[in-house]
Protein backbone atom coordinates (compact mmCIF):
# COMPACT_ATOMS: atom_id res chain seq x y z
CA UNK A 1 0.00 0.00 0.00
CA UNK A 2 2.72 2.22 1.14
CA UNK A 3 4.51 1.71 -2.29
CA UNK A 4 1.15 2.10 -4.36
CA UNK A 5 0.86 5.56 -2.48
CA UNK A 6 3.98 6.56 -3.13
CA UNK A 7 3.59 6.30 -6.60
CA UNK A 8 0.33 7.89 -6.99
CA UNK A 9 1.75 11.50 -7.17
CA UNK A 10 3.98 11.02 -9.86
CA UNK A 11 1.69 9.48 -11.67
CA UNK A 12 -0.76 12.60 -11.11
CA UNK A 13 2.47 14.63 -12.14
CA UNK A 14 2.71 12.89 -15.86
CA UNK A 15 -1.14 12.74 -16.25
CA UNK A 16 -0.99 16.31 -15.43
CA UNK A 17 2.16 17.53 -17.76
CA UNK A 18 0.45 15.89 -20.78
CA UNK A 19 -3.47 16.96 -20.30
CA UNK A 20 -2.67 20.76 -19.89
CA UNK A 21 -0.35 21.48 -23.28
CA UNK A 22 -3.22 19.55 -24.44
CA UNK A 23 -5.96 21.62 -22.91
CA UNK A 24 -3.96 24.63 -24.00
CA UNK A 25 -3.54 23.59 -27.57
CA UNK A 26 -7.34 23.24 -27.72
CA UNK A 27 -8.14 26.55 -26.20
CA UNK A 28 -5.52 28.06 -28.76
CA UNK A 29 -6.46 26.14 -31.63
CA UNK A 30 -10.51 26.81 -31.11
CA UNK A 31 -10.38 30.66 -30.43
CA UNK A 32 -11.42 32.48 -33.47
CA UNK A 33 -11.91 28.89 -35.60
CA UNK A 34 -14.67 30.54 -37.81
CA UNK A 35 -12.71 33.36 -39.25
CA UNK A 36 -15.41 33.72 -42.01
CA UNK A 37 -13.60 32.89 -44.95
CA UNK A 38 -11.63 30.18 -46.54
CA UNK A 39 -7.87 30.58 -48.43
CA UNK A 40 -7.12 29.21 -51.78
CA UNK A 41 -5.37 25.87 -50.28
CA UNK A 42 -8.26 25.27 -47.98
CA UNK A 43 -11.03 25.87 -50.58
CA UNK A 44 -9.10 22.96 -52.50
CA UNK A 45 -9.77 20.78 -49.39
CA UNK A 46 -13.16 21.95 -48.99
CA UNK A 47 -14.40 21.30 -52.21
CA UNK A 48 -12.57 18.40 -52.98
CA UNK A 49 -13.53 16.35 -49.98
CA UNK A 50 -17.40 17.33 -50.77
CA UNK A 51 -17.05 15.01 -54.08
CA UNK A 52 -18.19 11.17 -53.82
CA UNK A 53 -15.35 9.02 -53.55
CA UNK A 54 -15.47 7.94 -56.98
CA UNK A 55 -14.91 11.33 -58.22
CA UNK A 56 -12.29 11.71 -55.61
CA UNK A 57 -10.35 8.91 -56.31
CA UNK A 58 -10.89 10.06 -60.78
CA UNK A 59 -8.88 13.30 -59.49
CA UNK A 60 -6.30 11.73 -57.49
CA UNK A 61 -5.12 9.78 -60.84
CA UNK A 62 -5.17 13.63 -62.51
CA UNK A 63 -3.70 15.90 -59.34
CA UNK A 64 -3.02 15.90 -55.80
CA UNK A 65 -2.36 12.34 -55.32
CA UNK A 66 -0.22 13.82 -52.39
CA UNK A 67 -3.10 14.24 -50.51
CA UNK A 68 -5.40 11.79 -51.21
CA UNK A 69 -5.59 10.12 -48.13
CA UNK A 70 -6.52 13.28 -46.72
CA UNK A 71 -9.17 14.43 -49.02
CA UNK A 72 -10.66 10.24 -48.19
CA UNK A 73 -10.98 11.56 -44.52
CA UNK A 74 -12.10 15.09 -44.67
CA UNK A 75 -15.24 13.52 -47.01
CA UNK A 76 -16.09 11.51 -43.89
CA UNK A 77 -15.60 14.69 -41.71
CA UNK A 78 -17.73 17.03 -43.96
CA UNK A 79 -20.41 14.50 -44.64
CA UNK A 80 -22.48 15.54 -42.18
CA UNK A 81 -21.68 19.58 -42.00
CA UNK A 82 -20.22 20.74 -44.41
CA UNK A 83 -18.70 24.20 -42.68
CA UNK A 84 -15.64 26.20 -42.24
CA UNK A 85 -15.34 24.87 -38.75
CA UNK A 86 -16.02 21.11 -39.61
CA UNK A 87 -13.18 21.93 -41.64
CA UNK A 88 -10.86 23.32 -39.30
CA UNK A 89 -11.47 21.32 -36.32
CA UNK A 90 -9.47 17.74 -37.32
CA UNK A 91 -6.54 20.12 -37.44
CA UNK A 92 -7.07 21.47 -34.02
CA UNK A 93 -7.44 18.08 -32.89
CA UNK A 94 -3.59 17.25 -34.50
CA UNK A 95 -2.48 20.12 -33.23
CA UNK A 96 -4.05 19.19 -29.86
CA UNK A 97 -2.32 15.59 -29.66
CA UNK A 98 0.86 16.60 -31.05
CA UNK A 99 0.95 19.00 -27.53
CA UNK A 100 0.15 16.04 -25.76
CA UNK A 101 2.83 13.52 -27.16
CA UNK A 102 5.81 16.27 -27.04
CA UNK A 103 4.65 16.39 -23.49
CA UNK A 104 4.82 12.32 -23.18
CA UNK A 105 7.88 12.38 -25.10
CA UNK A 106 9.23 14.77 -22.49
CA UNK A 107 8.10 12.77 -19.92
CA UNK A 108 9.19 9.38 -20.96
CA UNK A 109 12.61 10.81 -21.61
CA UNK A 110 13.41 13.26 -19.11
CA UNK A 111 10.54 14.20 -16.02
CA UNK A 112 7.30 15.47 -15.72
CA UNK A 113 8.16 19.35 -15.40
CA UNK A 114 10.37 18.98 -18.43
CA UNK A 115 7.23 17.26 -20.12
CA UNK A 116 4.72 19.94 -19.19
CA UNK A 117 6.90 22.67 -19.85
CA UNK A 118 7.77 21.25 -23.77
CA UNK A 119 4.28 20.35 -24.49
CA UNK A 120 3.22 24.27 -23.05
CA UNK A 121 6.17 25.89 -25.38
CA UNK A 122 4.77 23.38 -28.86
CA UNK A 123 1.01 24.58 -27.88
CA UNK A 124 1.88 28.75 -27.35
CA UNK A 125 4.35 28.69 -30.70
CA UNK A 126 2.53 31.10 -33.29
CA UNK A 127 3.75 28.36 -36.11
CA UNK A 128 1.95 25.60 -34.06
CA UNK A 129 -1.33 27.97 -33.44
CA UNK A 130 -1.40 28.65 -37.28
CA UNK A 131 -1.84 25.10 -38.55
CA UNK A 132 -4.03 23.71 -35.96
CA UNK A 133 -6.51 26.52 -37.93
CA UNK A 134 -5.79 25.42 -41.40
CA UNK A 135 -8.29 23.07 -43.16
CA UNK A 136 -5.07 21.16 -44.48
CA UNK A 137 -3.28 18.13 -43.36
CA UNK A 138 0.09 19.41 -41.73
CA UNK A 139 -1.07 19.25 -38.06
CA UNK A 140 -2.10 15.82 -38.26
CA UNK A 141 1.19 14.91 -39.65
CA UNK A 142 2.90 16.64 -37.17
CA UNK A 143 0.64 14.81 -34.59
CA UNK A 144 1.57 11.25 -36.53
CA UNK A 145 5.22 12.66 -36.34
CA UNK A 146 5.27 13.08 -32.49
CA UNK A 147 3.16 9.84 -31.81
CA UNK A 148 5.65 8.06 -34.48
CA UNK A 149 8.68 9.01 -32.36
CA UNK A 150 7.33 8.18 -28.35
CA UNK A 151 6.61 4.98 -30.09
CA UNK A 152 10.67 4.63 -31.08
CA UNK A 153 11.33 5.23 -27.85
CA UNK A 154 9.11 2.98 -26.19
CA UNK A 155 10.27 0.03 -29.00
CA UNK A 156 13.77 0.85 -27.74
CA UNK A 157 13.24 0.31 -24.22
CA UNK A 158 10.60 -2.97 -24.95
CA UNK A 159 11.68 -6.36 -25.44
CA UNK A 160 8.90 -7.27 -27.64
CA UNK A 161 8.34 -6.55 -31.16
CA UNK A 162 4.34 -5.51 -30.77
CA UNK A 163 4.95 -1.55 -30.26
CA UNK A 164 7.40 -2.20 -33.50
CA UNK A 165 4.13 -3.14 -35.35
CA UNK A 166 2.71 0.29 -34.06
CA UNK A 167 5.11 2.60 -34.90
CA UNK A 168 5.24 1.13 -38.77
CA UNK A 169 2.15 1.54 -38.90
CA UNK A 170 1.94 5.41 -37.19
CA UNK A 171 5.22 6.39 -39.72
CA UNK A 172 3.15 4.80 -42.85
CA UNK A 173 -0.44 6.36 -42.18
CA UNK A 174 1.80 9.77 -41.02
CA UNK A 175 3.49 9.43 -44.22
CA UNK A 176 0.30 8.71 -46.79
CA UNK A 177 -0.90 11.65 -45.28
CA UNK A 178 2.10 13.92 -46.64
CA UNK A 179 4.79 12.02 -48.08
CA UNK A 180 7.95 14.42 -46.91
CA UNK A 181 6.57 12.93 -43.51
CA UNK A 182 8.99 10.24 -44.92
CA UNK A 183 12.30 12.30 -43.60
CA UNK A 184 11.04 11.46 -40.28
CA UNK A 185 12.54 8.16 -40.68
CA UNK A 186 16.12 9.86 -41.23
CA UNK A 187 16.25 11.34 -37.74
CA UNK A 188 14.88 8.09 -36.09
CA UNK A 189 17.88 6.58 -37.75
CA UNK A 190 20.36 9.19 -36.45
CA UNK A 191 18.78 8.77 -33.08
CA UNK A 192 19.44 5.34 -33.26
CA UNK A 193 23.01 5.63 -34.59
CA UNK A 194 23.74 8.16 -31.61
CA UNK A 195 22.55 6.22 -29.01
CA UNK A 196 24.83 3.33 -30.38
CA UNK A 197 21.84 0.27 -29.91
CA UNK A 198 22.41 -3.32 -30.21
CA UNK A 199 21.53 -5.02 -33.66
CA UNK A 200 18.20 -6.28 -32.77
CA UNK A 201 16.99 -3.19 -31.99
CA UNK A 202 18.30 -1.97 -35.47
CA UNK A 203 16.89 -5.07 -36.99
CA UNK A 204 13.21 -4.49 -35.49
CA UNK A 205 13.70 -0.66 -36.48
CA UNK A 206 14.23 -1.63 -40.40
CA UNK A 207 11.65 -4.10 -40.84
CA UNK A 208 9.41 -1.37 -39.37
CA UNK A 209 10.89 1.04 -41.37
CA UNK A 210 11.18 -0.87 -44.44
CA UNK A 211 7.30 -2.03 -44.31
CA UNK A 212 6.25 1.82 -44.37
CA UNK A 213 8.38 2.69 -47.40
CA UNK A 214 6.96 -0.18 -48.93
CA UNK A 215 3.42 0.97 -48.05
CA UNK A 216 4.39 4.55 -49.65
CA UNK A 217 6.26 3.77 -52.47
CA UNK A 218 3.44 3.71 -54.44
CA UNK A 219 1.99 7.02 -53.27
CA UNK A 220 5.81 8.70 -54.26
CA UNK A 221 5.63 6.85 -57.98
CA UNK A 222 2.09 8.40 -58.45
CA UNK A 223 2.92 12.00 -57.05
CA UNK A 224 6.06 11.98 -59.23
CA UNK A 225 4.27 12.51 -61.97
CA UNK A 226 2.18 15.06 -60.78
CA UNK A 227 5.51 17.22 -59.65
CA UNK A 228 4.53 19.64 -61.79
CA UNK A 229 1.86 21.18 -59.08
CA UNK A 230 4.98 22.27 -57.19
CA UNK A 231 6.68 24.58 -59.81
CA UNK A 232 5.62 27.39 -58.26
CA UNK A 233 8.15 26.71 -55.61
CA UNK A 234 11.37 28.32 -55.49
CA UNK A 235 15.12 27.26 -54.39
CA UNK A 236 15.26 28.27 -50.33
CA UNK A 237 18.25 30.70 -49.45
CA UNK A 238 19.85 31.41 -46.13
CA UNK A 239 16.94 33.69 -45.45
CA UNK A 240 14.27 30.87 -45.53
CA UNK A 241 16.69 29.03 -42.67
CA UNK A 242 16.48 32.32 -40.55
CA UNK A 243 12.60 32.77 -41.19
CA UNK A 244 12.41 28.80 -40.16
CA UNK A 245 14.20 29.00 -37.19
CA UNK A 246 12.55 31.81 -36.30
CA UNK A 247 9.09 30.64 -36.69
CA UNK A 248 10.43 26.97 -34.59
CA UNK A 249 11.69 29.31 -31.51
CA UNK A 250 9.52 32.57 -31.68
CA UNK A 251 9.45 35.11 -34.25
CA UNK A 252 9.82 38.04 -31.62
CA UNK A 253 13.00 38.98 -30.44
CA UNK A 254 12.28 39.02 -26.99
CA UNK A 255 11.61 35.25 -27.21
CA UNK A 256 13.80 34.25 -29.67
CA UNK A 257 16.97 34.72 -28.05
CA UNK A 258 16.29 33.06 -24.78
CA UNK A 259 14.69 30.05 -26.97
CA UNK A 260 18.01 29.75 -28.57
CA UNK A 261 20.13 29.72 -25.90
CA UNK A 262 17.69 27.12 -23.90
CA UNK A 263 17.60 25.01 -27.11
CA UNK A 264 21.54 24.83 -27.54
CA UNK A 265 21.66 23.70 -23.48
CA UNK A 266 19.35 21.13 -24.07
CA UNK A 267 21.31 19.94 -27.14
CA UNK A 268 24.73 20.16 -25.57
CA UNK A 269 24.54 16.93 -23.28
CA UNK A 270 26.61 13.45 -23.34
CA UNK A 271 24.52 10.48 -25.28
CA UNK A 272 24.99 7.46 -22.68
CA UNK A 273 25.75 4.05 -24.87
CA UNK A 274 22.86 1.94 -25.23
CA UNK A 275 20.11 4.78 -24.23
CA UNK A 276 18.00 7.02 -25.89
CA UNK A 277 18.43 10.74 -24.45
CA UNK A 278 16.00 13.95 -24.72
CA UNK A 279 18.70 15.13 -26.94
CA UNK A 280 19.13 12.20 -29.21
CA UNK A 281 15.72 12.28 -30.09
CA UNK A 282 14.84 16.10 -30.42
CA UNK A 283 17.70 17.22 -32.03
CA UNK A 284 17.84 15.17 -34.99
CA UNK A 285 13.90 15.44 -34.90
CA UNK A 286 14.64 19.71 -35.63
CA UNK A 287 17.20 19.76 -37.50
CA UNK A 288 17.35 16.89 -39.99
CA UNK A 289 14.23 16.72 -41.94
CA UNK A 290 13.91 20.47 -43.15
CA UNK A 291 17.95 20.47 -43.31
CA UNK A 292 17.88 17.53 -45.77
CA UNK A 293 14.55 19.12 -47.47
CA UNK A 294 16.49 22.70 -47.79
CA UNK A 295 19.30 21.04 -49.59
CA UNK A 296 17.90 19.47 -51.74
CA UNK A 297 15.55 22.34 -52.94
CA UNK A 298 18.57 24.22 -53.69
CA UNK A 299 18.94 22.36 -56.72
CA UNK A 300 15.23 20.65 -57.28
CA UNK A 301 12.70 23.32 -55.81
CA UNK A 302 10.00 21.00 -53.36
CA UNK A 303 10.41 23.10 -50.02
CA UNK A 304 7.80 24.98 -47.76
CA UNK A 305 7.81 25.95 -44.12
CA UNK A 306 4.38 23.77 -43.85
CA UNK A 307 6.57 20.52 -45.20
CA UNK A 308 8.84 20.32 -42.08
CA UNK A 309 6.18 21.55 -39.44
CA UNK A 310 6.21 18.21 -37.49
CA UNK A 311 9.83 18.56 -37.20
CA UNK A 312 9.02 21.62 -34.55
CA UNK A 313 8.08 19.25 -31.88
CA UNK A 314 11.96 18.94 -31.55
CA UNK A 315 11.99 22.95 -30.29
CA UNK A 316 10.14 22.91 -27.52
CA UNK A 317 11.45 19.17 -25.92
CA UNK A 318 15.23 20.98 -26.37
CA UNK A 319 14.21 24.30 -24.75
CA UNK A 320 12.40 22.55 -21.81
CA UNK A 321 15.54 20.30 -21.43
CA UNK A 322 17.48 23.35 -21.17
CA UNK A 323 16.08 25.06 -18.99
CA UNK A 324 15.69 22.49 -16.86
CA UNK A 325 19.64 21.93 -16.74
CA UNK A 326 20.11 26.01 -16.33
CA UNK A 327 17.44 25.74 -13.53
CA UNK A 328 19.58 22.42 -11.28
CA UNK A 329 22.74 24.04 -12.23
CA UNK A 330 21.37 27.38 -10.63
CA UNK A 331 19.86 24.76 -7.51
CA UNK A 332 23.09 23.61 -7.10
CA UNK A 333 25.00 26.96 -5.34
CA UNK A 334 22.01 27.77 -3.87
CA UNK A 335 22.16 24.43 -1.71
CA UNK A 336 25.36 24.50 -1.04
CA UNK A 337 24.95 28.52 0.37
CA UNK A 338 21.55 28.15 2.31
CA UNK A 339 22.09 24.20 3.26
CA UNK A 340 18.42 23.45 2.40
CA UNK A 341 17.22 21.50 -0.80
CA UNK A 342 16.19 23.29 -4.10
CA UNK A 343 12.66 21.93 -5.09
CA UNK A 344 14.46 21.65 -7.99
CA UNK A 345 16.96 18.81 -7.45
CA UNK A 346 14.33 17.50 -4.49
CA UNK A 347 13.97 13.67 -5.78
CA UNK A 348 12.59 11.82 -2.29
CA UNK A 349 9.34 11.25 -0.99
CA UNK A 350 9.34 13.89 1.53
CA UNK A 351 9.95 16.59 -1.17
CA UNK A 352 7.46 15.65 -3.38
CA UNK A 353 5.06 18.26 -1.83
CA UNK A 354 7.39 21.26 -3.16
CA UNK A 355 8.21 19.97 -6.76
CA UNK A 356 5.14 21.83 -7.82
CA UNK A 357 6.84 24.70 -7.21
CA UNK A 358 9.80 24.12 -9.46
CA UNK A 359 7.06 23.43 -12.40
CA UNK A 360 5.29 26.29 -11.92
CA UNK A 361 8.09 28.48 -12.47
CA UNK A 362 8.51 27.02 -15.74
CA UNK A 363 4.58 27.26 -16.77
CA UNK A 364 5.21 31.00 -15.64
CA UNK A 365 7.80 31.14 -18.19
CA UNK A 366 5.94 29.85 -20.68
CA UNK A 367 3.25 32.35 -19.91
CA UNK A 368 5.37 34.99 -20.17
CA UNK A 369 6.38 33.83 -23.77
CA UNK A 370 2.78 33.34 -24.90
CA UNK A 371 2.03 36.99 -23.46
CA UNK A 372 4.81 38.29 -25.72
CA UNK A 373 3.83 36.33 -28.88
CA UNK A 374 -0.13 37.02 -28.35
CA UNK A 375 -0.47 40.06 -30.37
CA UNK A 376 0.73 37.18 -33.75
CA UNK A 377 -1.64 34.93 -32.62
CA UNK A 378 -4.86 37.75 -32.85
CA UNK A 379 -3.25 38.93 -35.91
CA UNK A 380 -3.58 35.07 -37.10
CA UNK A 381 -6.76 34.63 -36.45
CA UNK A 382 -7.84 37.59 -39.24
CA UNK A 383 -9.01 36.59 -42.80
CA UNK A 384 -6.42 38.93 -43.93
CA UNK A 385 -3.48 37.29 -42.48
CA UNK A 386 -3.98 34.49 -45.18
CA UNK A 387 -2.67 35.15 -48.86
CA UNK A 388 -6.56 35.62 -50.00
CA UNK A 389 -10.15 35.24 -48.72
CA UNK A 390 -12.24 33.63 -51.20
CA UNK A 391 -15.24 34.49 -49.08
CA UNK A 392 -14.47 38.07 -49.75
CA UNK A 393 -13.98 37.75 -53.44
CA UNK A 394 -17.23 36.11 -53.34
CA UNK A 395 -19.00 38.63 -51.87
CA UNK A 396 -17.88 41.45 -54.02
CA UNK A 397 -18.96 39.34 -57.17
CA UNK A 398 -22.24 38.88 -55.94
CA UNK A 399 -22.64 42.84 -55.36
CA UNK A 400 -21.99 43.27 -59.12
CA UNK A 401 -22.33 40.25 -60.91
CA UNK A 402 -26.29 40.43 -62.77
CA UNK A 403 -28.03 37.11 -63.43
CA UNK A 404 -26.43 36.12 -67.14
CA UNK A 405 -23.50 37.93 -66.56
CA UNK A 406 -20.23 36.33 -68.68
CA UNK A 407 -17.09 35.51 -66.37
CA UNK A 408 -13.86 34.61 -67.37
CA UNK A 409 -11.06 33.38 -64.79
CA UNK A 410 -7.49 33.84 -65.20
CA UNK A 411 -5.78 31.89 -64.89
CA UNK A 412 -7.99 29.18 -64.78
CA UNK A 413 -7.63 28.45 -60.62
CA UNK A 414 -8.64 31.55 -59.71
CA UNK A 415 -12.26 29.65 -60.04
CA UNK A 416 -11.80 28.43 -56.36
CA UNK A 417 -13.44 31.95 -55.42
CA UNK A 418 -16.37 30.26 -57.27
CA UNK A 419 -15.63 27.28 -56.27
CA UNK A 420 -15.40 27.85 -52.40
CA UNK A 421 -18.63 30.19 -52.31
CA UNK A 422 -20.36 29.57 -55.64
CA UNK A 423 -23.31 31.91 -53.98
CA UNK A 424 -21.86 34.98 -55.58
CA UNK A 425 -21.11 33.78 -59.03
CA UNK A 426 -24.75 32.16 -58.90
CA UNK A 427 -26.26 33.09 -62.38
CA UNK A 428 -23.33 34.08 -64.05
CA UNK A 429 -22.13 32.72 -67.18
CA UNK A 430 -18.49 31.02 -67.28
CA UNK A 431 -17.39 31.87 -70.55
CA UNK A 432 -14.07 29.47 -70.88
CA UNK A 433 -15.43 26.62 -69.07
CA UNK A 434 -16.33 23.26 -70.95
CA UNK A 435 -16.20 20.51 -68.76
CA UNK A 436 -17.10 21.31 -64.25
CA UNK A 437 -14.02 20.43 -61.95
CA UNK A 438 -15.81 17.50 -60.68
CA UNK A 439 -17.10 15.91 -64.23
CA UNK A 440 -13.23 16.17 -65.10
CA UNK A 441 -11.15 14.71 -62.52
CA UNK A 442 -9.52 18.35 -61.77
CA UNK A 443 -9.76 21.21 -59.16
CA UNK A 444 -10.77 23.97 -61.21
CA UNK A 445 -12.34 22.71 -64.48
CA UNK A 446 -11.56 22.23 -67.89
CA UNK A 447 -11.57 25.17 -70.29
CA UNK A 448 -12.24 25.32 -74.58
CA UNK A 449 -9.38 25.26 -76.67
CA UNK A 450 -8.37 28.67 -78.26
CA UNK A 451 -10.50 28.71 -81.06
CA UNK A 452 -14.30 27.86 -79.02
CA UNK A 453 -12.89 30.61 -76.49
CA UNK A 454 -12.52 33.30 -79.29
CA UNK A 455 -15.45 32.23 -80.94
CA UNK A 456 -17.42 32.70 -77.40
CA UNK A 457 -16.05 36.08 -76.51
CA UNK A 458 -16.55 37.41 -79.81
CA UNK A 459 -20.17 37.47 -79.38
CA UNK A 460 -19.77 39.38 -75.98
CA UNK A 461 -20.36 43.00 -75.30
CA UNK A 462 -18.94 43.10 -71.41
CA UNK A 463 -17.21 40.49 -69.69
CA UNK A 464 -16.42 40.25 -65.93
CA UNK A 465 -12.78 38.79 -65.63
CA UNK A 466 -11.57 37.45 -61.83
CA UNK A 467 -7.53 37.32 -61.75
CA UNK A 468 -5.09 36.35 -59.40
CA UNK A 469 -3.00 39.29 -58.91
CA UNK A 470 0.29 38.05 -60.79
CA UNK A 471 -1.76 37.22 -63.94
CA UNK A 472 -2.04 41.21 -64.66
CA UNK A 473 1.56 41.52 -63.85
CA UNK A 474 3.18 42.74 -67.35
CA UNK A 475 6.05 39.72 -67.01
CA UNK A 476 3.23 36.80 -66.33
CA UNK A 477 3.67 34.37 -69.12
CA UNK A 478 0.43 32.11 -69.78
CA UNK A 479 1.61 28.73 -70.07
CA UNK A 480 -1.42 27.75 -72.14
CA UNK A 481 -2.89 28.80 -75.13
CA UNK A 482 -6.27 29.24 -73.73
CA UNK A 483 -4.44 31.58 -71.17
CA UNK A 484 -2.66 33.40 -73.53
CA UNK A 485 -6.33 33.78 -75.64
CA UNK A 486 -7.58 35.38 -72.74
CA UNK A 487 -4.83 37.83 -72.21
CA UNK A 488 -4.94 38.69 -76.25
CA UNK A 489 -8.56 39.19 -76.71
CA UNK A 490 -9.30 41.41 -73.98
CA UNK A 491 -5.89 43.62 -74.29
CA UNK A 492 -7.49 44.03 -78.03
CA UNK A 493 -10.85 44.29 -78.14
CA UNK A 494 -12.12 45.50 -74.70
CA UNK A 495 -11.50 48.32 -72.85
CA UNK A 496 -11.31 48.71 -68.60
CA UNK A 497 -14.58 50.18 -67.41
CA UNK A 498 -14.63 49.07 -63.53
CA UNK A 499 -12.40 47.35 -60.98
CA UNK A 500 -12.61 46.25 -57.65
CA UNK A 501 -9.52 44.73 -55.89
CA UNK A 502 -9.52 42.44 -53.16
CA UNK A 503 -6.71 40.70 -51.30
CA UNK A 504 -5.09 37.81 -53.43
CA UNK A 505 -7.83 38.11 -55.88
CA UNK A 506 -8.89 41.17 -58.33
CA UNK A 507 -12.36 41.50 -60.42
CA UNK A 508 -12.69 43.57 -63.44
CA UNK A 509 -15.53 44.59 -65.86
CA UNK A 510 -14.31 45.17 -69.41
CA UNK A 511 -16.49 46.33 -71.76
CA UNK A 512 -16.09 45.63 -75.96
CA UNK A 513 -14.39 48.93 -78.11
CA UNK A 514 -16.28 50.62 -80.51
CA UNK A 515 -15.80 48.80 -84.15
CA UNK A 516 -14.08 50.52 -86.74
CA UNK A 517 -17.43 51.87 -88.89
CA UNK A 518 -18.31 52.62 -85.11
CA UNK A 519 -15.63 54.73 -84.73
CA UNK A 520 -16.37 56.45 -87.77
CA UNK A 521 -19.75 56.93 -87.63
CA UNK A 522 -19.32 58.66 -84.17
CA UNK A 523 -16.67 60.94 -85.12
CA UNK A 524 -18.65 61.86 -88.65
CA UNK A 525 -20.34 65.38 -88.08
CA UNK A 526 -24.02 65.48 -88.02
CA UNK A 527 -25.41 68.50 -90.30
CA UNK A 528 -28.79 70.35 -89.20
CA UNK A 529 -30.49 73.31 -91.38
CA UNK A 530 -30.84 76.48 -90.99
CA UNK A 531 -30.83 79.84 -92.32
CA UNK A 532 -26.83 79.78 -93.04
CA UNK A 533 -27.47 76.38 -95.05
CA UNK A 534 -26.17 73.51 -93.67
CA UNK A 535 -24.48 73.30 -90.22
CA UNK A 536 -23.23 71.06 -88.04
CA UNK A 537 -25.65 69.82 -85.53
Amino acid sequence: MKRSGAGRPVVVAEVVAVLLPVLVMLALGLWGLDRGGMWRDEAATFQVARRSVPQIWHLLHHVDAVHGLYYLFMHAVLASDPGEVALRLPSVCGAAAAAGLVAALGVCLCRPRVGLWAGLLYAVTPMAGHFAQEGRSYALVAAGAAGATLLLVRGVRSAGTGVWWGYGATVAVTCLLHEFAVLLLLAHATTLASARLPRRVWRRWGRAAGGAVLVLSPLVLVSHGQSGQVAWLTAPDWESVDRLLREFAGPTQPVFVPYLFLVVLGVLRPVPRGEVTLAAVAAPLMVLPPAVLITVSRFWPLYDERYVLYALAGAPLLAAAGTDRLARAVARPWERWTGARSPWTARTARTRTRLPVAALAGVLAVALALTVQFPLLCQDRAPGRRPDNLAAVSAAAGRELRPGDPVLFLPSLARRSALAYPKGFRGARDVALRASATASGTLYGEEEGPAELRRRLAGLDHVWLVAAPFALRPGWHAHTPTERVKLAVIGAEFTLREQYARRGITLRLYVRHPSADDQRAALRPVWRRSGAGLVPA
